[in-house]
């Protein structure tokens, strides 16, 4: 059973349709760790142009569903409360296969280390256990 639907999602990042790219939280340590789960549709928008006789999730969607998990794990803490978790950097990105329609993403993001108002994340996206994308993603907390 999901911590977090949709809806409770939307209560803690400004993502809305279509660039909201989690269904729900699975798992959560405020300030630690979360894990969300993206189900895959062919009716995703960015499937039109990316690519219209081989649809294949972009990779930097990957990552910004990661970057998502990682902000509702961050904005989980009290501190945090009604503050956005902003992007700042993506190192060690590596993608290891495609995701396409029907897959199943699950995206783990574990917060390793804070200070201040900025983080940095290790985030691992796998569609039936194995890796699909990783990273080291860097946030800033602002209001």
């Amino acid at each position: 059973m999901a911590v977090y639907t949709a809806k409770e999602i939307m209560e803690i990042i400004p993502h809305r349709h279509p660039f909201m790219l989690i269904d729900t939280i699975e798992e959560l340590e405020p300030g630690a760790r979360a894990v969300g789960k993206k189900c895959v549709s062919f009716n995703e928008p960015y499937f039109a142009g990316h690519f219209p006789n081989n649809p294949v999730m972009p990779g930097v969607l990957i990552m910004e569903a990661l970057a998502q998990v990682g902000a509702v794990a961050i904005l989980g803490l009290p501190e945090n409360k009604g503050k956005t978790a902003y992007f700042a950097g993506i190192d060690k990105a590596k993608f290891k296969q495609m995701v396409i329609p029907g897959d199943v993403l699950m995206l783990e993001t574990k917060i390793i280390k804070t200070k201040g108002p900025i983080g940095v994340g290790e985030a691992v996206a796998t569609v039936n256990g194995k890796v699909a994308a990783k990273a080291e993603l860097t946030f800033a907390i602002g209001k």
